[in-house]
């Protein structure tokens, strides 16, 4: 904004509008006869100034940037909480919250006890379901983890155990080089190698067989939903919220009806994570579908290709990258449920790290989580290198060189099977073998609780007084109508009443339900957790940013912190900071700043170099090139990267009920322990639409700025 445009819009404010035109007064006195005409004259209007003034407050504020109109959203919030006297303007009345919950409840449970069709009801319907479900998870458990049982004709049954650990370990490292040559292949490798030299083989292949089995499902289930929303935007105005409530309702809010209708064990656990990761899939079929060139279409119509033939010949094959990333991003979200899901009865690494986490047993906590990490990292990279491998001809080669590593990769398994039968220790990797580190960790912490008490104290004491608990009276005290009124008018001013409709609707939901206090507790440890977030991501961002170096350092460090379990984060914060909300806050600021930095770093680099070049022209110095030129250009990137952080933190602030705080995600968590479907529900749609607020406001202004800056 210009300083021409503040003065002005400063000089209004300052001077009054003139109620009047100007009139010229005759210079003798009216007669008797002109004065009487001037009684019976109309009255005039007195609003009409008001009306005025009105009329051209709203036309300047409708060419005012956004931050002006947050100004006077800010002190339209004040007014109603200094100067409107009702009360139930500034505290939502509990006579007047809806039974939602209630009603939930009541639709769970006509759910399960009466709704039937015909021979079969509800339940037994979902029971199928898990029975058909079952049947691949036995045998993925059985071929890794437990082995498999087959009924012979005498009525024997003949046991064929699991893969050796060294044909696993085989098979990953070919995997590798068929994805990207002999580095890979040695980080598959070593990273399999890894979960058998440290302990965590047995339950690593339980979480190997469930992910396989998730990830296979989910990937089908949103291939086929992407292609029906891909060909209907009707159907797509249906699909895209419901995709948008799956990401953002906490998984805890859904494990309570799962269970209920699908019942407790691993099935239960393989459907929440195939709820919680198949949206992405969905999302990258329609965009691979969509942006199919249309050339291509073109000469498949030519050709005379039918529709069913157009889609699988001409647009999936067009659209393999786009549908590879969004197969790995499957894999990476059903290893984010792993704990989550041994919560309802999934085995292996994640209920080693809630075992241990019960127990507050460090060490062995941060084994299984690293165990996870490791997995994870050999998944993603192994699944990105099959994304971007470009595809090579063999038409013209032998059978033994198109099937060269599949070829061999049976080879390994046999030849592991043959000489697991003669060397035991190549079938099961021995106890003896096995190295651990967590009595290192626990002496760590133990050691820096001892000496460094004094001064954990002090950071503690100082985050809750200085910083916590002001911020969290502030948002506690102000009134609920006077929020929703100012994020109806941010709304309005960035994309109109649509928007403004929506932020109202969802915000008004959380008031009538009863959780505004609880909202604004989770808004205050969110909030305070992503301007952290935000401060951290941009200095480190930056630093990564101009130092090539310190960049591969950062993006290692990154890496791990995105592929850790959310509830590893807790273990040794608690152990050194104790339940409470600054547990929570490092927590959260711990899980969520790794898309802070990741998008400052490409919004940085993604400043065009004609413009720094431009910038350096015009005499600039590079302190005035970062401030003035390269972070401006990237602020868009950066919101982004915040509204993504948004997102992490309120799926944190579920996990951190565990360490005592006292919001929404506590209320879905308390629901889980007592089997509330309605509570639950409820208080997890809150937490869903706070973060749909988030990202819907955070999107319409990075729209609005791309448009200004002239960018696509």
């Amino acid at each position: 904004m210009g300083a021409n445009e503040i003065c002005s819009f400063a000089g209004f404010y300052k001077t009054p509008p003139v109620p009047f035109a100007p009139i010229s007064c005759p210079a003798a006195e009216p007669d008797a006869e002109s004065i009487e005409e001037m009684v019976e004259m109309e009255p005039v209007d007195r609003s009409a100034p008001l009306i005025r003034a009105w009329r051209r407050i709203w036309s300047e504020l409708k060419s005012a940037p956004v931050t002006r109109w947050i100004w006077v959203a800010v002190l339209m919030t004040w007014v109603t909480t200094r100067f409107i006297d009702p009360p139930w303007m500034a505290v939502y009345p509990e006579d007047w919250v809806l039974p939602f919950k209630d009603l939930l409840n009541r639709l769970m449970d006509w759910l399960i006890n009466d709704l039937s069709f015909g021979v079969f009801t509800f339940k037994e319907m979902t029971r199928s379901v898990a029975w058909l479900l079952e049947w691949p998870m036995t045998w993925a458990l059985g071929i890794f983890a437990t082995g498999v049982d087959i009924a012979t004709g005498g009525g024997q049954m003949l046991h064929i155990p699991h893969l050796p650990w060294i044909a696993v370990v085989g098979v990953a490292a070919i995997l590798g080089h068929a994805g990207k040559g002999w580095n890979l292949a040695l980080l598959a490798g070593s990273a399999f190698l890894y979960l058998a030299v440290f302990g965590q083989w047995e339950s690593a292949m339980m979480t190997l067989a469930a992910i396989l089995i998730s990830v296979a499902i989910g990937a089908l289930v949103g291939l086929a939903i992407g292609i029906v929303t891909a060909g209907s935007r009707r159907i797509e105005a249906w699909v895209l919220p419901l995709l948008d409530l799956m990401q953002t309702v906490p998984v805890f809010a859904y494990l309570i009806p799962i269970l209920f209708l699908f019942g407790f064990g691993p099935v239960s656990a393989m459907i929440a994570t195939i709820i919680y990761a198949t949206p992405p899939m969905v999302r990258c079929t329609m965009l691979g579908l969509r942006a199919t060139p249309p050339e291509i279409i073109e000469s498949g119509q030519m050709i005379g290709c039918t529709r069913r033939q157009l889609l699988w010949k001409v647009k999936i094959p067009a659209a393999m990258s786009e549908l590879m990333v969004g197969l790995n991003q499957v894999i990476m979200l059903s290893l984010n449920m792993v704990i989550i899901a041994s919560m309802i009865g999934a085995g292996g690494l994640g209920y080693d790290v809630l075992a241990a986490l019960r127990r507050l047993k460090i060490g062995a906590g941060l084994e299984s989580g690293i165990a996870i990490v490791v997995m994870a990292i050999a998944l993603d990279r192994l699944s990105q290198a099959f994304a971007c491998k470009a595809p090579v001809n063999l038409r013209d080669a032998t059978f033994l060189k198109r099937h060269a590593h599949s070829l061999l990769a049976v080879a390994v398994i046999l030849g592991g099977y043959a000489l697991g039968m003669i060397f035991p220790v190549l079938m099961n990797y021995p106890e003896t073998w096995e190295v651990t580190t967590g009595p290192f960790w626990d002496g760590m912490i133990k050691f820096i609780n001892i000496n460094c008490y004094d001064q954990l104290e002090w950071i503690r004491s100082g985050l809750l007084l200085t910083l916590l608990m002001p911020f969290k009276r502030f948002l506690i005290g102000l009134p609920w109508l006077g929020v929703i009124m100012a994020l109806g008018l941010v709304a309005y001013r960035l994309k109109g009443f649509k928007l403004a409709g929506l932020v109202v609707a969802l915000a008004g939901f959380i008031a009538v339900t009863g959780f505004w206090e609880k909202a604004m507790i989770t808004v205050y440890l969110c909030g305070i957790g992503v301007m952290l977030s935000t401060v951290i991501g941009l200095i480190i961002g930056v630093w990564a940013a101009k130092s090539n170096s310190m960049s591969r350092v950062i993006n290692i460090i990154l890496d791990t912190l995105q592929t850790l379990p959310s509830f590893v984060y807790l273990m040794p914060v608690v152990m050194l900071f104790r339940v409470g909300d600054v547990s929570a806050l490092i927590a959260i600021v711990a899980y969520a700043v790794v898309p802070a930095i990741r998008y400052t770093v490409h919004g940085i680099l993604n400043v065009p170099a004609t413009v720094r070049e431009a910038a350096v022209v015009s005499g600039c110095t590079p302190y005035q090139t970062f401030w003035k030129v390269e972070l401006p250009l990237a602020l868009p990137d950066i919101m982004l990267g915040i509204n993504q952080t948004v997102m992490l933190a309120l799926s944190m602030v579920v996990i951190t009920a565990l360490v005592g705080t006292r919001d929404l995600g506590q209320e879905v968590y308390i629901a889980l322990t007592r089997a509330d479907n309605g509570l639950g529900l409820t208080a997890g749609l809150g937490v869903a639409f706070i973060a749909t607020i988030t990202d819907r406001l955070i999107q319409a202004w990075t729209e609005s700025r791309r448009s200004h800056l002239g960018a696509a």
